[in-house]
């Protein structure tokens, strides 16, 4: 049986903690809260360039008319 408990902390009560841990366990903590910002950067990235006007035809249109410039500057 688990009991759910929550409790109110500062910052400066966290990081009281998080000192106290032995360095593994600051590194493996680190990486967590790395994934967790990277996850959130790229969720707000892909957000952004998220649109209903673009779609694959468009971009292959696209694609074929680079392709031709550079072939005919390098031709």
């Amino acid at each position: 049986m688990k009991t759910a408990l929550q409790i109110d902390l500062t910052f400066d009560q966290i990081l009281s903690l998080v000192k106290q841990l032995p360095k593994k366990q600051k590194i493996k903590l680190s990486k967590e809260l790395e994934k967790e910002v990277i996850d959130s950067k790229l969720t707000r990235l892909l957000e952004t360039f998220k649109t209903d006007e673009l779609d694959l035809k468009a971009i292959d249109e696209e694609v074929e008319i680079v392709r031709k410039s550079i072939n005919s500057r390098t031709a």
